[in-house]
């Protein structure tokens, strides 16, 4: 990237040598070692449930227009169409997640060897690999990592066609970015911003009339899709109550509002979203002031002699910034989230790179003491987790812990039994339980949705309702006596999610209802019989 750097990335002897060459793949190892025990340890949370619940229709038409529901392109939930066919197991729904979070790493890797130098990488792959909160996304059944990993795949084949001419890795790129956008409405940001670092490229390009071609036309591929996207779906759903209510409710903080200061709400909003990359205070605050340090570095470099093959540091930085500024001005005009949510986690792929590259500049005396410093950092964020955005700790989400509330239920509740749930449990319910969706479907009263669940009879919280409160469980349980008269029928409730330990009023209200005890299974499920006739 600079021509002054190149001893930074100067292959070193020996042993050291030896080391350097293996650190990707120790790293690339390591990273998925930590994303297959968190998929197998874990029991799916209600979003992941959903995403499954809702590939789980009879023909993939059918699984296309019930993606339409969701705030999210349709890839995903095709590709699940026929992965569950094969097995629906939880670590086998999540076995895509951790291929792609894990790639992503080396993707980004790989890309900054090419443009900057093999330190930048290392560095930067570390700390996309061993983020707490990106770990937890790649083992998840989710948009986000299969989105860190086409996006980083990308960077890569651009910056390879653009330094070879090469028409064939141009396209290569463009399908990598057209999978992007069938992922998650987060790509846009990321196309605007690949579009004009791929122009400030090619200015310094005297590319043949092939490539220009080639590369005009990946462009248009992009505004096709993104307008495809625009019309069938996302005018849709700027409609929905669900995602009205969603924007006023967990997003809220992450979108701007006329009563506040704009530059109040840019610091909160840069802060919360580092915290969000690193789960921890101190860490996130550095990692902050790094990011900012490594832009700056980069903005001000000289130009490289090899102008016009690799980019210049200027571009790289450019590049690394765009996609927050694209995404504040999106929050401030109340587009998109920015701020502590994974509906951000793909500035990752842009942060990382920053501070590494700051990282790097740093020139310790002993060459072990950047590796160390890296490695206590992340190790910190690790150990010390206060994450942020929706998040089950991973004591509470214990596969063994759903497995004996299941076995609970299942050997309590008397066959021909109500099972009561609001929306996130009842996503639970219906894969762990049901074996079917009863959250969207079933006959329709005010509150709920009543169907079959096995030897049950389930009675599902509507979507626009989401949890139970205290404030409105009387008047819901009372009309589920109404249309569902318990006649002698033992009614129980069935409470699993992220929502369940921040709720104690509506704990304190069940002891109105005959269920003084619940039974707990960590902190995240709920399982008891309540009496909702009296």
């Amino acid at each position: 990237m600079i021509a002054s750097e190149k001893s930074i990335s100067a292959p070193p002897r020996g042993a050291s040598q030896r080391l350097v060459v293996a650190a990707p793949v120790l790293l690339i190892s390591a990273g998925l070692a930590v994303r297959l025990i968190g998929a197998y340890s874990r029991f799916l949370n209600a979003d992941e449930a959903m995403h499954y619940l809702l590939a789980l229709q009879p023909t993939v038409a059918d699984a296309y227009r019930a993606s339409q529901g969701t705030a999210h392109p349709p890839l995903l939930i095709i590709f699940l169409h026929y992965w569950g066919m094969i097995s629906h197991s939880e670590f086998f729904l999540r076995m895509p997640s951790v291929i792609a979070g894990t790639a992503a790493g080396w993707f980004l890797y790989a890309w900054l060897r090419d443009v900057s130098d093999r330190a930048t990488g290392l560095a930067a792959m570390s700390l996309v690999l061993f983020s707490p909160a990106l770990i937890y996304t790649s083992a998840e059944v989710r948009q986000y990592a299969p989105l860190l990993c086409l996006m980083a795949a990308t960077l890569y084949l651009l910056d390879r066609a653009l330094m070879a001419g090469s028409p064939g890795l141009m396209l290569a790129s463009a399908l990598s970015l057209y999978l992007a956008l069938l992922t998650h409405y987060a790509a846009m940001i990321f196309a605007v911003s690949v579009a004009i670092y791929g122009l400030l490229r090619i200015a310094d390009m005297r590319p043949k009339a092939s490539f220009l071609t080639a590369w005009a036309g990946t462009q248009t591929g992009a505004v096709a899709i993104a307008a495809v996207l625009w019309k069938t779906h996302i005018s849709v759903i700027r409609h929905l109550s669900l995602t009205q209510d969603v924007a006023g409710s967990y997003l809220k903080s992450s979108l701007f509002h006329r009563q506040e200061n704009v530059f109040a709400f840019l610091a909160k909003a840069n802060l919360r979203l580092f915290h969000f990359l690193f789960s921890q205070g101190v860490v996130s605050v550095i990692g902050m002031l790094l990011f900012v340090v490594g832009i700056v570095l980069l903005l001000r470099a000289r130009a490289s002699g090899d102008r016009g093959r690799r980019p210049s540091a200027r571009q790289v930085g450019i590049l690394l910034l765009l996609p927050f500024v694209i995404n504040c001005g999106a929050a401030l005009m109340g587009a998109y989230p920015y701020g502590g949510t994974r509906h951000d986690s793909y500035l990752a792929i842009f942060a990382m790179p920053a501070i590494a590259y700051a990282v790097t500049r740093w020139r310790p005396s002993q060459s072990w003491a950047r590796p160390l410093a890296i490695a206590i950092a992340l190790a910190i964020c690790n150990f010390t987790v206060v994450p942020a955005g929706s998040y089950i700790r991973p004591e509470n989400q214990k596969k063994e812990l759903m497995d004996q509330a299941v076995a609970y239920l299942r050997g309590s509740a008397a066959p021909g039994s109500i099972v009561l749930s609001d929306y996130e449990s009842g996503l639970l319910l219906s894969y762990y339980v049901c074996e079917r969706d009863i959250t969207h479907s079933g006959e329709l009263s005010e509150y709920f949705y009543i169907s079959r669940c096995g030897n049950y009879q389930s009675a599902s919280l509507l979507p626009r309702l989401w949890v139970f409160r205290a404030d409105t469980f009387p008047m819901q349980v009372q009309d589920l006596a109404k249309n569902e008269p318990p006649r002698g029928r033992e009614t129980w409730l069935f409470q699993a999610g992220f929502i369940v330990d921040r709720e104690p009023e509506f704990q304190e209200l069940l002891k109105k209802y005959g269920c003084p005890a619940p039974r707990r299974f960590g902190a995240n499920i709920v399982v008891c019989r309540i009496e909702i006739g009296s």
